[in-house]
């Protein structure tokens, strides 16, 4: 055992490209069998992954030498690949995306809610939900992004 300790934890969310509802039903499970394939392939652990037709919130756990920014952009595009190859043609992701930092006092809350994205998004749009994660979260933004 080393004299480095940590616990970092990432939830990231990310959406399809222009918001479109391309993860359907039939594949998407398996879709998050594979981000949760490349993230371990990364050397990083999935606590969670979940989502609905237009976007994927994960729960990750890094060491410290892994770059949060690096990881997003390895699954997104790791994924793309994957996702138009097998499922849908047209498929890509949105250019940016969401991350917070996540306490291990509140990591089986955020398992929940990534749990529960099928029940939550009947009541509530993405849109709105991103705005007040961000707003909890204390993250200024242009809202000309969130379009």
């Amino acid at each position: 055992m080393g004299s480095t300790f940590y616990s970092l934890h990432y939830h990231v969310v990310f959406s399809t490209k222009e918001r479109r509802p391309l993860l359907g039903a039939a594949w998407r499970s398996r879709l998050h069998e594979y981000l949760g394939g490349t993230v371990r392939g990364l050397g990083g652990v999935a606590e969670a992954i979940g989502g609905v037709e237009d976007h994927v919130h994960l729960l990750l756990s890094l060491k410290t030498t892994d770059a949060p920014a690096g990881m997003v952009r390895e699954l997104k595009k790791a994924s793309s690949v994957w996702a138009a190859q097998e499922h849908e043609p047209l498929f890509a992701w949105q250019e940016g995306y969401a991350i917070f930092t996540v306490s291990w006092t509140h990591i089986a809350v955020v398992r929940r809610y990534i749990a529960s994205q099928e029940a939550h998004h009947q009541k509530t749009p993405f849109m709105d939900e991103l705005k007040r994660v961000l707003e909890r979260n204390g993250v200024q933004y242009d809202p000309r992004y969130l379009q």
